[in-house]
C-alpha cells in the first residue's frame, strides 16, 4: 500500500509505532521496521544523550530499515538537554523524529539542518496547522480515544480526522483507537495517510515489557481507562487500577485546588515499576481505549501482516461490493 506517509518515510506499510515511555526500545522499534512499518525509539526513556546514542546503534544492528526517535518536549523547568539528544540522533544517522508535547519550533532549525523529517503529535486541528506552519513534514493527529495525553478539547477521531483533512496540506496519520485493519481503512477514508499505534504494540511478543502488562491489556475492555489530571489541564488517559482509583478520589476531594504535589506518588517514577517489574498498581500508566479491541499477543510481523491483509480484503471485498 502506497500513501504519502509510506513515500515520505520510505516504509512499506502506513503503520507507525508511537513513542512510548519504557516501551520504545530498540527491540520493538526494529521489529516494527523489519515488518514494514516505522519503528520508534523513545528518546527520553534513555536518561542521557549518550545512552540514546547506544540505543540507536543497537537498533541499527537489528534492522536495516528506516526507524525514528521520539522526542517529547517538556516544560522548561524540567527540560532535558535537547540539543545533545538531537546531536545523538543526527550522529546516529536517524532521519525521522516524532516530536510530542510542546511545540518543537525552537528545535526545528537543528532538525532540518540535519535533513531529519519531523512528524509532530497533535490533539487539535489548530495545533496541526501550527506544526505545518513551522515546517513539520507530517503530523500525527491524536483523537480523544488515545492513551496518554489527549489534550483538552475532547474531540474523537470521527470528527477530528476529517477536520484535519479539510485543513492540512501536509500528510497526517491517525492516532488513538487504532488497532486493526478496520482502523486503518477507516482512517484512510477520513483523509489520513496511515495510522499510529501505541497500546496495540505493547501487546506484542517483541514489546520489552513485563508479561503482566500484556495480560492486563488483553483482559481489559474499552471501559477500563480513566482520565486524570483534568483540573491541572494536563489530562492523561490511563489504565484503571488501585492507584488510579486513589488518585481520582484525591482529585474529587481537592477539586479546583488540586496541585501536582497532591498526586505525585501516583504519577512520578511509575513506568519502570509497571513496565519492568510488572507492578500494575504502582501508579498511573498511559493506556488507550483501544484495549477493548486487543485480544491477543502476536508477534509484530504477525500483527502488521494481518492488518495489511485484512485491509486489502476490506477494500477489495466488502467496500467494493457496496458500490
Amino acid at each position: 500500500m502506497k500513501t504519502r506517509i509510506t513515500e515520505l518515510f520510505g516504509i512499506r506499510h502506513p503503520i507507525i509505532q508511537g513513542g512510548m515511555h519504557y516501551v520504545g526500545f530498540a527491540e520493538l522499534a526494529a521489529a516494527v521496521s523489519d515488518a514494514g512499518g516505522l519503528g520508534i525509539i523513545t528518546g527520553l526513556t534513555q536518561k542521557t544523550p549518550e545512552l540514546l546514542a547506544r540505543e540507536i546503534a543497537r537498533c541499527r544492528d537489528m534492522t536495516d530499515q528506516p526507524f525514528g526517535v521520539n522526542l517529547t518536549f517538556l516544560p522548561a523547568f524540567t527540560a532535558p538537554p535537547y540539543p545533545e539528544y538531537i546531536a545523538a540522533i543526527r550522529e546516529g544517522g536517524v532521519k525521522i523524529v516524532e516530536t510530542a508535547g510542546r511545540s518543537p519550533e525552537q528545535y526545528m532549525p537543528a532538525l532540518k539542518a540535519a535533513n531529519i523529517k519531523v512528524i509532530h503529535k497533535c490533539t487539535s486541528v489548530r495545533h496541526s496547522l501550527k506544526a505545518e506552519s513551522i515546517g513539520c513534514d507530517a503530523v500525527s493527529v491524536d483523537g480523544f480515544e488515545c492513551g496518554g495525553h489527549p489534550g483538552e478539547d475532547d474531540v474523537p477521531n470521527m470528527i477530528l480526522l476529517p477536520r484535519a483533512a479539510d485543513e492540512l496540506k501536509i500528510p497526517f496519520v491517525a492516532s488513538g483507537g487504532m488497532a486493526d485493519a478496520r482502523s486503518l481503512v477507516a482512517a484512510l477514508a477520513m483523509g489520513a495517510e496511515g495510522i499510529n499505534m501505541g497500546t496495540r504494540f505493547i501487546a506484542t511478543k517483541e514489546a520489552p515489557v513485563h508479561d503482566n502488562v500484556k495480560r492486563a491489556i488483553v483482559a481489559a475492555t474499552e471501559l477500563d481507562t480513566r482520565l486524570i489530571m483534568r483540573t491541572l489541564r494536563n489530562t492523561e488517559r490511563v489504565m484503571r487500577n488501585k492507584a488510579v482509583d486513589h488518585l481520582i478520589a484525591i482529585e474529587r476531594e481537592k477539586g479546583s485546588s488540586l496541585k501536582i504535589d497532591d498526586i505525585i506518588e501516583e504519577v512520578a517514577g511509575v513506568y519502570p515499576k509497571v513496565m519492568v517489574n510488572g507492578d500494575l498498581d504502582a501508579g498511573a500508566w498511559s493506556c488507550g481505549m483501544v484495549v477493548g479491541l486487543i485480544n491477543d499477543v502476536p508477534s509484530v510481523k504477525e500483527l502488521i501482516d494481518r492488518i495489511m491483509a485484512d485491509a486489502d480484503r476490506l477494500i477489495r471485498g466488502r467496500l467494493a461490493a457496496l458500490v
